[in-house]
């Protein structure tokens, strides 16, 4: 057995301070040590740094500890498949932009959907041709090398964007802050955030508002509700025939929130009340946002009345806005 073929992490260039090689990286996934000995070798001689996994489970360890450019996976192996495998890297946020060519013996059209169904961009037949492999290797690589700059830099501009295949419904990629975003107006606490799942909101608002930007109309954005935080998400652009860019923006009435906690001597949740209210907001609408009983939003109401030294919600928000409108003017 070659040095390479070894399924321990040594073999790997583990991320311990070892700078990664300059070279685009590939990870090779099969069971079939004569096809990882003719396709390591020509990638080798291409100028490629090769890894190679010959199950599911060392090629999810390899993959989270490598992150290669490229994933060359095998559909048909024995334990975990290459399906599975592919499901799997799609579904975390540190892999799901790999992208994974299936090589496979398996031609029939449900194979060929289902490859494509776990998160391929491409596959080949076997028996596998280096030249062939190399070539299509090179075609995906160019792309994957040019979205990959495309997110650093929104990621080093703190920018929170995201893309949905709309035909799966997975997301294909996000930025930290997107993932973040995410997590605290959906309620996701599991970590890492699962990207094989659209939260079915997201995917409903996104499926209905590329449908309107097919028709020529202008996509309407998606209002989130957070407390005194909203977070504002629009449709930007498609990047591929089912890929859609959705761009984040949280606002904040925080601010606002405070200067009535202040102005008036409210606690945060009357002063969350208060600003619904100013809002236009019934109290089934503000038990709906704060996530209480309409009866708990009337009895804070009550509260918010008396220390205003009012007696009607029309007079509330009156008050509420003049006091506010003149802290903003000093």
């Amino acid at each position: 057995m070659r040095p390479w073929l070894s399924d321990t992490p040594a073999d790997l260039g583990e991320r311990d301070g070892i700078e990664r090689p300059a070279a685009d990286v590939v990870l090779i996934v099969d069971d079939v040590p004569d096809n990882l000995s003719v396709l390591h070798d020509a990638l080798d001689e291409s100028g490629y740094t090769v890894l190679v996994a010959t199950h599911g489970e060392a090629a999810l360890q390899r993959a989270a500890q490598a992150l290669p450019d490229i994933v060359l996976l095998d559909a048909v192996m024995p334990g975990m498949d290459g399906f599975e495998v592919a499901r799997r890297l799609k579904a975390r946020p540190d892999t799901a932009h790999i992208p994974i060519v299936f090589m496979t013996g398996l031609t029939e059209t449900e194979h060929v959907v289902a490859a494509f169904q776990a998160g391929g961009v491409d596959y080949v037949t076997k028996p596998i041709r280096p030249r062939e492999v190399i070539a299509r290797i090179a075609v995906h690589m160019q792309g994957a090398r040019q979205a990959r700059q495309a997110r650093n830099a929104l990621d080093a501009f703190g920018h929170a964007t995201m893309a949905i295949h709309i035909g799966s419904g997975r997301a294909v990629w996000q930025t930290p802050l997107a993932r973040k975003l995410l997590q605290a107006y959906f309620g996701i606490e599991a970590a890492p955030f699962d990207l094989s799942q659209v939260p079915a909101q997201l995917l409903n608002w996104v499926q209905a508002e590329s449908a309107q930007a097919g028709q020529g109309l202008a996509p309407k954005p998606l209002a989130l509700v957070n407390g005194a935080r909203q977070l504002v998400l629009n449709l930007q652009e498609r990047t591929s025939d089912e890929d859609w860019l959705i761009v984040m923006r949280e606002v904040s009435d925080t601010a606002v929130v405070e200067a009535m906690m202040a102005s008036f001597k409210l606690t945060l949740r009357e002063a969350e009340v208060l600003y619904w209210v100013v809002k236009g907001k019934t109290n089934r609408d503000i038990g709906d946002i704060l996530g209480s009983s309409p009866a708990t939003v009337k009895k804070h109401l009550e509260h918010v009345y008396e220390k205003l030294g009012v007696e009607t919600r029309t007079a509330a928000a009156n008050l509420a806005m003049r006091r506010v409108a003149s802290l903003a003017q000093r």
